[in-house]
């Protein structure tokens, strides 16, 4: 990323603080009621109060695990039922129609089925955080690998291959694209729903705090704990973007500003040789040869 957008980044979050201070130290009362939003200020002193306290680390560190183990259930689980039913005519009749039934339901409904199941909330918010990313990297994965060309597959089997190197030379690589697609947008369901799950069912997490913060009318704690939310998935977001970045390294990048570029008239196509029989060919005649004005180009005759 080069300074100029970054410093743009910045700016633009910079510009957003600004409106905030500005609506709500003036207490804006037009549509919306800025009147008992804390300031920006009022929220940073808060949150560096928060900050020297070890509850605040210890609901950040909870949350933290939370999301990390229910996101690698679900990554795993996620593309290896998905690659299953992409590729076996068995696993998609037995498997897909119960996920696809059970696909629709929002985790947080799970939420008393999790009450249910499991002896203790954290398995149970465990269990919701792994059902929010489990179907995003589901699908992804499903219809990825359903993409892939057979070429590679029948190159590789040709060779000599077995199923199992088919798989991890063919399958995964060329599905990875598709898959962290999945993976992304999969960790922001996740904090979505675990959140909700701590403010339900939770003892404590970065979600339960946030809740009792607006049980007791402490509105700049409530906006620490949604900043906090805001950082927390935004880090691991990136995390997930850049691994796959790094992963999919031989995919071909963009030149800078290519999107913005206006393709070009296309590149005239090279004459024959003066000496060939297309050269000598009468023009306009029906060997497929150049008409008068001009010579075919991919079906497109050249002005």
């Amino acid at each position: 990323m080069t300074p100029g957008r970054r410093l743009l980044r910045v700016a633009s979050l910079g510009v957003a603080l600004a409106v905030w201070q500005t609506l709500t130290s003036l207490d804006v009362e037009l549509w919306l009621r800025f009147g008992q939003f804390p300031t920006v200020t009022e929220v940073a002193a808060k949150l560096a109060e928060r900050a020297s306290t070890g509850p605040y680390w210890q609901d950040l560190a909870d949350s933290l695990r939370r999301i990390v183990s229910g996101f690698a259930l679900a990554a795993v689980l996620g593309v290896a039922v998905g690659t299953a039913i992409a590729r076996s005519r068995v696993a998609a009749d037995v498997l897909g129609p119960v996920l696809e039934v059970l696909r629709p339901i929002p985790a947080i409904a799970l939420v008393p089925v999790a009450i249910l199941l499991f002896p203790s909330n954290e398995q149970g918010i465990v269990f919701i955080t792994c059902a929010a990313a489990f179907f995003p990297v589901l699908v992804s994965t499903r219809h990825s690998v359903a993409a892939l060309s057979p070429v590679w597959e029948e190159a590789v089997l040709t060779m000599g291959g077995g199923r199992g190197r088919v798989l991890l030379s063919v399958v995964l690589p060329g599905a990875l694209p598709g898959i962290f697609g999945g993976l992304s947008v999969g960790i922001g369901v996740s904090w979505i729903c675990v959140i909700s799950a701590e403010m339900i069912s939770g003892e404590y997490g970065v979600g339960y705090r946030t809740w009792q913060d607006y049980t007791v009318v402490d509105y700049p704690g409530v906006f620490v704990g949604m900043v906090t939310i805001g950082a927390l998935g935004w880090l691991t977001s990136t995390a997930v973007e850049r691994t796959g970045r790094r992963l999919t390294r031989w995919l071909p990048t963009r030149a800078p500003g290519s999107a913005l570029a206006s393709p070009g008239p296309p590149a005239p196509a090279e004459g024959p040789h003066p000496g060939s029989a297309t050269a000598s060919a009468d023009p306009g005649s029906a060997d497929g040869s150049a008409p008068p004005g001009g010579r075919h180009l991919s079906g497109v005759r050249s002005p």
